[in-house]
């Protein structure tokens, strides 16, 4: 298939409104009242009015709960760090090579956004460490996506797409890079947030948790634009909707729950409040829902209810009425200006 060139900065001559999302033509001029999808101009508000910053989060009573956890949660903790780290680094230069070949100046813009808040995310990772543990601590945590062999295992598939992507930039290899994105929005993440979910049910690591639902609010936005471009795209070029394009996106996504299952059985086993197959249940159940989103059918057609409904209580209903973060919670969240010896560490 036909690479795709970068997309021109300024060209006059072209109109204001895209004629295609990748391989059209616009003058780089963007007015949010004439674009080619109208609606994502209420997508890139949402965006935007997520604004936050890594040390607004009081860090001070995690310094206490850290020293307290027993082993496997303390190990638990840094290896999902690591995990997160390993997923949320990547995503802002994937963000910001999608803009690149993206010739709608509105995707453009919204891409800017969510590259820059994988950036916070990704700094969000050394805040919370930070506050808990040496710097040796932590660099053993951020090696852990080149080292750990469930990791890299876990890790391999969207490791090949992304690089594939980058060596050949085609608007097939767009649409699944775009699969592998809300596969990272909307599942990869999922058994490491309900792990610092369930540490708060307790009571403990309640900073940390507060970040995680920061970060988990962000994701699912860019979960929800992601799968609408995918599906715009895929309409603006019918002749890649066929069914071998259907089956690629059932096999990854079948391949990616056995290894996030395997992984969630390796790093969250004996943790106390977490049940194993729920976990299961659970990573199946974001799945479906991801896969619906693309316009797709369910896999697994035994979880299309959440088997893990004590985690509504943390995370907002990406398929609801969106209600304001701080009005269904049972925390306090305070912030602070405090940077928690970030400097120093």
């Amino acid at each position: 298939m036909e690479k795709l060139t970068v997309a021109k900065t300024l060209e006059p001559t072209y109109p204001n409104k895209s004629t295609g999302l990748f391989g059209g033509q616009s003058s780089g001029i963007l007015n949010w009242n004439d674009i080619a999808y109208p609606h994502w101009y209420k997508m890139y508000k949402r965006l935007v009015g997520n604004y936050w910053q890594a040390d607004e989060v009081n860090m001070s009573s995690d310094v206490k709960d850290f020293l307290g956890l027993p082993e496997n949660e303390r190990e638990a903790y840094l290896k999902i760090i690591g995990l997160l780290s390993t997923l949320d680094a990547p995503q802002t230069r994937t963000a910001l090579l999608i803009s690149l070949y993206a010739t709608d100046p509105a995707v453009q813009s919204i891409m800017a956004v969510i590259a820059q808040q994988e950036a916070v995310h990704n700094e969000s990772y050394s805040y919370v460490l930070s506050s808990v543990v040496s710097l040796d601590e932590q660099n053993k945590s951020f090696q852990l996506g080149r080292v750990d062999e469930v990791l890299l295992k876990r890790n391999e598939e969207i490791k090949k797409q992304y690089n594939l992507f980058v060596e050949s930039p085609t608007v097939e290899n767009i649409l699944k890079t775009l699969v592998y994105t809300t596969l990272l929005e909307g599942m990869f993440f999922y058994s490491g947030f309900a792990f610092f979910y369930n540490l708060a049910r307790y009571n403990k690591m309640v900073g940390t948790s507060t970040m995680i639902s920061y970060i988990n609010r962000d994701e699912l936005e860019h979960g929800r634009f992601i799968s609408e471009l995918f599906r715009a795209t895929l309409a603006e070029h019918p002749e890649l909707n066929t069914e071998e394009l259907t089956q690629w996106i059932y096999n990854h996504y079948e391949k990616s729950v056995e290894l996030e299952i395997e992984w969630s059985n390796y790093v969250l086993k004996g943790i106390e409040g977490l049940d194993l197959k729920e976990m299961s249940g659970y990573i199946k159940y974001r799945a479906n829902k991801m896969l619906r989103m693309l316009g797709l059918s369910e896999l697994y057609p035994d979880y299309v209810k959440n088997p893990m409904k004590w985690i509504r209580a943390y995370v907002d209903n990406i398929d609801g009425t969106k209600t304001d973060f701080f009005e269904n919670k049972s925390r306090q969240y305070t912030k602070t200006s405090d940077l928690n010896g970030f400097d120093d560490l």
